[in-house]
């Protein structure tokens, strides 16, 4: 029982420590990234779309 108590002590330290580090970059937009990754979905679904015309 004590190794459970010591591991969840260890990750209660790391989880609460891990809060003051962020690890993003200034120039990245998420919004960017995320409308870049939706019309990147639609022309794959576009693509797939047109070679199952039979279906």
């Amino acid at each position: 029982m004590t190794a459970f108590s010591t591991a969840h002590t260890a990750l209660t330290t790391l989880a609460s420590e891990g809060g003051e580090h962020t690890d993003t970059h200034s120039s990245i937009s998420p919004f960017m990234t995320g409308g870049a990754a939706l019309v990147i979905l639609f022309l794959l679904l576009w693509i797939t779309t047109r070679f199952n015309r039979d279906r």
